[in-house]
């Protein structure tokens, strides 16, 4: 049986460390406005001067406050303690800075990912599967999202307008980006065949480095 392809979006977020929490947890509560599919009652919050949906359920607000601060403390330590190849991060910095306004930023700061990936529940069609997993159904992925997240350190009261300016210019291309990616692509969600208040899984995944996922946690 052919492994079905999950579509895959990503998304790219720059602040710096006062902010990098507040952008992230923006970005993720437009994904899941999106694609939480319980009733809900529309709500926004404002991040960075910008109107962004806000998904009110506590479950979920409380895993993304978690891993939104555990992201925020391994680039705080990534930024501490800089990789072999710091140049990099100075670079991708400097690039969004230079793309709201000329002149160089002169930062540097952490890069780190989160990933936000939905779940169908499908039903084992051979015996011998559901013998050796222990059950009737496994979990499909039929979406994800990666949040790429860069982090810039301004030193200067001209690099904190800079970055200020590229990091509400990026917040809203992402989020528009959203928009226009879950409005053009629709033929792959999964059809509901469950009662259940949230007929599809998620889980959301951590990691403050580009090989491997530091940290993983499920919600069903």
């Amino acid at each position: 049986m052919e492994k079905q392809t999950p579509q895959e979006f990503i998304l790219e977020a720059f602040a710096d460390p006062a902010s990098v929490r507040d952008v992230v947890r923006g970005i993720l509560h437009t994904i899941f406005f999106h694609r939480f599919f319980p009733s809900l009652t529309p709500h926004s919050r404002e991040v960075l001067d910008i109107t962004l949906p806000y998904v009110e359920d506590a479950e979920l607000d409380t895993m993304i406050e978690k891993r939104t601060a555990e992201l925020a403390r391994e680039l705080d330590a990534e930024r501490s303690h800089p990789s072999s190849h710091p140049h990099s991060h100075i670079q991708q910095a400097r690039a969004r800075a230079n793309n709201a306004s000329s002149g160089g930023s002169g930062v540097s700061g952490g890069r780190g990912n989160i990933q936000v990936q939905f779940f169908e529940k499908k039903r084992r069609k051979a015996w011998y599967m559901r013998a050796a997993y222990g059950g009737g159904d496994e979990e499909v992925c039929w979406e994800s999202w990666t949040v790429k997240v860069t982090v810039a350190e301004p030193r200067t009261d001209s690099e904190r307008a800079k970055v200020r300016q590229a990091m509400e210019q990026t917040l809203l291309t992402t989020a528009m980006k959203i928009v226009t990616s879950v409005n053009s692509h629709k033929d792959h969600i999964p059809p509901i065949t469950t009662s259940d208040a949230n007929p599809f899984p998620y889980q959301i995944n951590v990691n403050s480095k580009d090989a491997g996922w530091a940290t993983r946690i499920g919600i069903y």
